[in-house]
């Protein structure tokens, strides 16, 4: 175990010797891993604070139930039960509401105030309603449910027309999976350039150092001790990309929190956006490391074969 510990400490500092050496060609090509990897990592975080504001919505939808003109009032209190039933059997809870035709026509002159428009009709044109608030929805993906609740409520006697408020919540369950999918995609295609510029990198470092490697192995230096050293300057170089973008977008969340700021006060929210959590924040600097160490990884295993 010691030795083991001692192989790898020594292959840290020796990466570390070499970056000295070529500290402008390391920190440029930091720079240029960087902003590749700040594009998924600001899609992230806007993602991750836009996820509990979803959260937080009124996704519990309405489902409005009109009935026909000339339903009995007996007939219209009886679907009542009816439409409990068909909630309860789809395993929601919910709150029904039996709005009569006087009801709703007095609370659109009060509303609206068009009473003298309204006064002018004659007769009521309005017909009695019942209004069911589902609950039991914990993301917006769920309201897709509804149309099958509302397809029931179509099928029973004296019903007219059934209309449904979760219309938004589906569009916006569509955007948000749309827009986790196109971070995926743009995550995968930036990781593959990231692995791309280290495994250059490394190949220039192997290239320059190829006669010390060839002097480490006549004294008896393994493949796997010469490597070491390489692995350790792709993570390097991977983890400190990973700092600076991560920095890089929590920097510019303030300009863009003032901008969001005018924006939320239009609807009375506070809405703003904050750095990842700490743990999140540790995955993506492992991740960056991961990375710099596979192009690390695939460049030190081709062209040390070529060495040989």
């Amino acid at each position: 175990m010691n030795i083991w510990l001692t192989h790898h400490v020594a292959a840290f500092g020796e990466a570390l010797r070499q970056l000295k050496l070529t500290r402008s060609g390391f920190l440029f090509n930091v720079l240029v891993v960087a902003i590749a990897l700040a594009l998924p990592f600001a899609g992230l975080t806007v993602l991750d604070n836009v996820r509990p504001v979803t959260e937080q919505l009124a996704v519990d939808p309405e489902i409005s139930i009109f009935l026909k003109l000339n339903t009995p009032a007996e007939s219209a209190t009886a679907l009542g039960p009816q439409i409990r039933k068909i909630a309860g059997a789809a395993a929601n809870k919910g709150k029904l509401e039996f709005i009569t035709r006087n009801a709703a026509l007095d609370l659109l002159k009060e509303k609206t105030g068009m009473a003298d428009v309204v006064a002018a009709l004659g007769s009521n044109p309005l017909p009695d309603t019942y209004v069911l608030k589902l609950t039991g929805f914990r993301s917006t993906e769920d309201a897709q449910r509804v149309d099958v609740i509302a397809e029931q409520l179509r099928e029973l006697t004296d019903v007219d027309m059934v209309q449904v408020d979760s219309a938004w919540a589906r569009r916006l369950a569509a955007l948000l999976q749309v827009m986790r999918m196109a971070l995926l995609f743009l995550g995968g295609t930036l990781g593959v350039v990231v692995i791309a510029v280290v495994f250059n990198t490394i190949r220039l470092q192997v290239l320059n150092q190829h006669e010390e490697i060839e002097i480490a192995r006549l004294v008896g230096a393994t493949d796997a001790y010469i490597c070491r050293p390489f692995y350790y300057s792709g993570a390097l170089l991977g983890l400190c990309a990973g700092a600076l973008a991560l920095g890089a977008v929590a920097l510019c969340l303030q300009p863009l929190n003032g901008a969001i700021a005018e924006f939320a006060r239009l609807y009375a929210s506070e809405f703003r956006l904050t750095p990842l959590p700490v743990l999140t924040t540790a995955g993506l600097l492992a991740v960056s490391a991961s990375l710099g160490l596979i192009g690390a990884l695939l460049s030190v295993r081709r062209h040390l074969a070529r060495l040989s």
